[in-house]
């Protein structure tokens, strides 16, 4: 009975994102959650920005891992992040949610909302304008913040093989990552749910599941 009953919630898509600082532990609790709900008999699509097609994987390649990035100006950035986002929208979001599947995002539009509006101080304005029109109508049923001191988070994520551009920055551009992550949240309270990352792997795994069984 149960198992009709998730079929049957699955018909209609959901949209899911994940959003914090490095470090956070995003990657871990999507591995979690996707685990938990294809075990409840969902349909479940994992993606993540930037990358997530052919396309967006190349640009994530430039954003994140190649040397010659290291001039990159602000500007650049967020085309570049919204140019990946568009692509996966109309490639892998949009056809999935179409087909009743639940699509799980590591990092969406919130992502440049802050990282690139607040922590790269962008005009607002500009940037809530390209990201409207990268995604168009799309956006998340619900996000999760998993919030955690930065200092926490890069010690971490410290000591990892590859040069990631976007883990090298001053602590000042994570501390303004992280306020623009909490107000976003006071914005946008009903859709944005912000978790203390502080507290132990199975807490948080317990907190969002209660989450997202509200928009389920």
């Amino acid at each position: 009975m149960a198992e009709d009953f998730s079929k049957k919630m699955a018909k209609k898509g959901k949209f899911i994102t994940f959003e914090g600082g490095e470090g956070s532990g995003k990657s871990t609790h999507i591995e979690r959650l996707v685990t938990h709900l294809r075990q409840e008999g969902y349909h479940v699509l994992i993606a993540r920005e930037p990358g997530g097609t052919e396309v967006g994987e190349q640009i994530r390649n430039i954003l994140q891992y190649s040397k010659q990035s290291a001039a990159m100006v602000p500007e650049t950035e967020l085309l570049l992040f919204c140019a990946s986002r568009a692509q996966l929208v109309r490639q892998v979001i949009q056809p999935a949610l179409n087909d009743g599947t639940i699509v799980i995002c590591d990092r969406f539009l919130d992502s440049t909302t802050v990282y690139q509006g607040v922590g790269r101080k962008v005009d607002p304005q500009a940037v809530a304008a390209i990201n409207h029109f990268a995604v168009g109508a799309y956006r998340p049923d619900l996000t999760l913040v998993i919030d955690l001191d930065p200092r926490i988070g890069l010690e971490r994520v410290r000591g990892r093989e590859l040069f990631d551009r976007m883990e090298n920055q001053a602590l000042e551009f994570y501390d303004r990552v992280r306020q623009g992550y909490l107000d976003l949240a006071k914005r946008e309270n009903r859709r944005v749910k912000v978790i203390d990352g502080g507290q132990t792997i199975e807490r948080i795994a317990e907190q969002i599941w209660s989450l997202v069984k509200g928009v389920l």
